[in-house]
Formats: structure tokens, sequence, C-alpha cells
């Protein structure tokens, strides 16, 4: 195998490993942050897996060249398809790989402390809650699956734990694990159980799953030298909360951010609430250029007109963020290609970026689901993954694409020599 792309296992030992001459050790002391980049064989594995042609001769033509770090490659939730979402372990992960951007998902404690959580009511999925004393804090208490006298499901198990019944100090108790769970379960045990067979609980050990604060991920982040990209995730509690408004629940991100003295330009706040948006526009405006306009359209019909792209742009917000589907489509013969709205948005004058690559499990079984539904028709190998990114490089053109496992798109993004 080349020297550039290692085995996973070097993945494995990413946040032990000895301090060489380029390592830096995060301020905890625990970690050895290294800055060489490490792929692992899923970049070739992929290549070798395309269809003859020639992106296949280019990107074979890129195997031995070393790859560096690229803002086109975001680590989404770090790296989740391996290790446990938003714990230290998956941004190391996912910066090791190359990603020059790393998303931490922003929510708040009982005591108002930003942690980093893909929503504010999911301990029960992506945490050990349920198997300590803290279960007692969830609003919704484990239910077991009923089942029919044949095993099946008559209604799921059940359970919603929030970040916001519990104080930091009992947030920093808890262990993250692989987000899932498993919906026949009889026993607490069962139900944290579930990890899809395309992803793996082998870094989801008792000593790591590194839960982490929103500073905490800021100072990582600075250690690992990569931008960053927050989200700020919707309450899952009536808010004000106990007097901790929108506003201020926005406007605490960004001081964070300030206080860590993190220039506004290395940093893309996210948010689903176009309130957010504006407000970052109009009160942080250094910050509110990057601001990001996430699009939770599920549905091609969901998806905005020209005229509300270019109100959008019209009111500041200048990057756009919808699902991977919105972007693309297929044309007369078959082919992969921009999409309508990739083509209003950049008539608006909007820059672009999507989500999320290395979700949707195996390619080759052609049921690909939500992000590739306007264009799974042409998707029938796993090395189609380098012609979904090249189209999104090439003709849709986006500033970068946020994946579950960053390799692939650094590899892709350092052959072609992307920013």
């Amino acid at each position: 195998m080349n020297g550039t792309l290692r085995t996973l296992l070097g993945l494995a030992a990413l946040t032990v490993a000895p301090m060489a001459h380029a390592d830096r050790e995060n301020e905890d002391g625990r970690y050895a942050v290294r800055s060489s980049i490490e792929l692992g064989p899923r970049p070739e594995f992929l290549v070798n897996e395309m269809n003859e042609g020639p992106l296949k001769n280019r990107l074979m033509a890129c195997l031995d060249n070393e790859p560096r770090r690229t803002d086109f490659s975001i680590g989404h939730r770090g790296a989740p398809l391996q290790f446990p979402e938003h714990t230290k372990e998956s941004y190391v992960a996912a910066a090791r790989m190359g990603a020059g951007i790393v998303e931490c998902d922003v929510t708040f404690t009982k005591d108002k402390h930003l942690v980093c959580r893909h929503a504010q009511n999911d301990l029960h999925t992506t945490t050990n809650i349920l198997a300590t004393p803290l279960a007692a804090t969830c609003v919704q208490p484990f239910t077991p699956a009923v089942l029919d006298a044949n095993g099946r499901v008559v209604t799921p198990a059940n359970a919603e734990c929030r970040t916001s019944e519990i104080t930091l100090a009992e947030f920093r108790t808890l262990r993250g694990k692989m987000d899932a769970f498993n919906p026949a379960a009889q026993t607490a045990a069962q139900y944290m159980a579930g990890t899809a067979n395309t992803r793996t609980d082998l870094y989801s050990g008792p000593t790591s799953g590194t839960l982490l604060t929103h500073r905490e991920s800021i100072a990582l982040f600075k250690t690992l030298g990569v931008k960053m990209t927050p989200e700020l995730k919707a309450p899952s509690v009536t808010m004000p909360f106990d007097g901790f408004t929108q506003e201020a629940y926005a406007q605490k991100l960004i001081d964070e951010y300030k206080a860590a003295r993190v220039d506004a330009r290395n940093v893309w706040p996210q948010s689903f609430n176009i309130a957010d948006v504006r407000y970052w526009v109009k009160r942080e405006p250094r910050f509110g250029r990057q601001a990001v306009y996430l699009d939770d359209a599920n549905v091609p019909a969901d998806l905005p007109s020209y005229g509300e792209l270019a109100g959008y742009k019209a009111e500041g917000i200048n990057i756009w963020a919808p699902p991977t589907f919105a972007l693309l489509a297929l044309d007369a013969g078959g082919d992969i290609v921009a999409s309508d709205s990739a083509r209003y948005a950049k008539a608006a004058g909007l820059s672009l970026i999507t989500w999320t690559l290395e979700r949707s499990g195996h390619l080759a079984d052609g049921n690909n689901g939500f992000y590739y539904q306007t264009f799974d028709a042409a998707i029938d190998r796993e090395g189609d993954l380098f012609e979904v990114i090249d189209t999104l490089a090439k003709d849709v053109g986006i500033l970068g694409v946020f994946s579950d496992w960053a390799a692939p798109v650094t590899f892709y993004a350092s052959c072609m020599g992307l920013k």
C-alpha cells in the first residue's frame, strides 16, 4: 500500500499516538495531535470501484500523491461513520483525514452552557445516559417495545433525554456512542444498541466518546488547525428558557468565538432557523458574512423558488446549504448534472454548501434514500460517490460538502487542486 493511504487502524490510534516532530499537545495534555494527514484505504477502494473513464483515470493518478487539508472537505459532526458524533475522538479523526472545516452542533444545558450535540433531545441515542443514574432526568423514561406474538414491533421502544435537563457537570459524566437505537428493545441496554451494519461500535468504548462543550471544541479545533462551522440547534424547550432568549442563545455562540480570539473568516455559523441567520447578519456582520442558511427541504417540491433565493441574497445572506438532492438532477441521457435549484441559487448570487455524504450506507444496492432521491437512478456502484462529488465541484460549484467520513472528499479535492 502506498505511503498516503494508511489503514483505518491508524485512525484508531489518533488520540493516543506518540508525539512526533510535527505534533502538538492539546490543552488537556491527553492528546497528541499530529499535523500529517492520513486518508486510510477508503479513497483507493472507491476509485477501484468506479466505472472506467476519464474521472477514474484522473483519480487513479493521484493515489500516490500527498493529500493536503482542504476547506472543501467539511467534517459533519466529526467523523461519525466510525466514531461517535460530536466527540473529541470524532473531531480528531475528521481533522486527521484532512477536513479543513469541522462542525460542532450547538445546544445548551440546564445551566445554559453551550455543548456539542446534534440535538438538545438526543442524549438517549448518542450517549450512555440510559445506563447511568442520569436516566432519572429523562423527560421520557425508557419504555420497552410492544411486540406481537411473532416478535414484530407493534409500538417501538422509546425514550427522550435532553441536555436542558442536566447541568454541565452532569453532562461531563456521560460518554458518547454511535447514534442509534433498537426499536424492538425490551431493556435500556438493548435500546442503546442498534448501530447500522455499515458503521461500527469499535470506537465507542467506556474510555472514549469524550463529550465537549462548545468552548472546548473551539480550543480543540485551534489545536488541530481547522476552521469551524457551528450549527445553532433548535431548542426542544420553549424559549425563553429561564430567561435565556433565542437571540441571547445566538449571540452566546458568537461571543465564545470572540472570547477565543477566532478570526470571523474562519467561522461559518449555521442554522435551519432563518431568524438566527438574520440576527447574525444584522448584529454580528463580520460573522454574518459567512452565516449559512440550512434548508430543511424533504423533497424537491419544498425547495425555494428563484425569487425566494434572490430574497435571501437581498437580505445579506450569502450562503445557502440545502441537502445534496437539491443540487443534483439527471439529464435526458441519465447523467448526473446540476439541478434547476443549483442554477437558480448561482443566478441569485448565492454560494453553496451541501450535506451530507457517507450517510447512505451501501450505494450499490440502488436504494439510497433521502440524499440521492433526485439522481439515484444513476448510482449503482460504491465508486459513484466520486461522480457525485465531481458534479458538485465542477458543475454546481459548491464551496464545500459535509461528509461523515472526510477522507474521500479530501482525496478528491487534493487531486483536483481545490482549496
